[in-house]
């Protein structure tokens, strides 16, 4: 027996999580993605999470990148002017966050790497990501789920003069 979707109107009436993304760039240019440990599929995303209860966005950002790619090596060189929206589909509403959320409104940060690759570790905290690689800024889509390829572009759009 498969559990059904929340009804449309159930899902609207939730809130959106507060959250952040990184997109961080190593001296090539190219952003740094990981591939979900938690995915059947190939899904593929830029380090991203929530913020703590009485944390900045900023804070956040250095403490999710540590958190996900296990380093701090990065400086913030640009902050999204806007928080931007995904929603998740609605059969993975009641898998994620317990169901207490649509989708997420992040602050979204360009930082510049200034580690060496070594110094990425996926395994330092509880991992999020089994893979990673840098990959061109045009290469970046096609590896993102779906949902949130529209986050993404403009994302991509808003950074794209920056670094």
């Amino acid at each position: 027996m498969t559990e059904e979707p929340p009804a449309t109107d159930d899902i609207e009436r939730l809130p959106y999580r507060p959250g952040v993304g990184i997109m961080l760039l190593n001296p090539a240019g190219l952003v740094f993605v990981g591939r979900r440990i938690d995915q059947t599929a190939e899904a593929w995303q830029m380090p991203q999470g929530g913020v703590d209860p009485g944390e900045t966005p900023r804070a956040a950002a250095l403490r999710e990148m540590a958190e996900e790619i296990g380093t701090d090596k990065a400086e913030i060189i640009a902050e999204s002017r806007d928080w931007l929206r995904y929603a998740l589909p609605a059969e993975l509403v009641p898998k994620i966050w317990g169901g207490r959320y649509r989708g997420q409104e992040q602050k979204w940060f360009l930082l510049r790497f200034l580690g060496r690759d070594a110094d990425i570790d996926l395994t330092i905290h509880h991992p999020e990501f089994d893979a990673w690689q840098w990959v061109a800024r045009d290469r970046l889509l096609s590896l993102i789920v779906p949902f949130k390829r529209e986050l993404y572009r403009r994302i991509l759009a808003e950074f794209a003069d920056i670094a």
